[in-house]
């Protein structure tokens, strides 16, 4: 039995027709839209990496200048 996957299910809602060419492996004749396309979604992706590992450096640097502060603090008091 073949596995049906999210993408095909809103290819064929999306066009019927289309998901019936994509199944029986017709080309697509917008080529180089498609790879535009492909190339936007990568530097995408590549964004959204870096912006979740600058998410947790500054996480991290937080907690650090917390723990500095909390030491000041104690140092001072005694």
């Amino acid at each position: 039995m073949k596995t049906i996957r999210s993408s095909e299910i809103g290819s064929y809602l999306y066009c019927r027709r289309a998901w019936w060419y994509q199944k029986n492996g017709a080309e697509s004749a917008n080529q180089a839209e498609m790879a535009t396309g492909t190339k936007m979604h990568e530097a995408h992706g590549r964004q959204v990496v870096a912006a979740g590992l600058t998410r947790t450096l500054a996480i991290i640097l937080l907690l650090l200048a917390l723990v500095m502060l909390v030491s000041y603090c104690t140092a001072q008091i005694l």
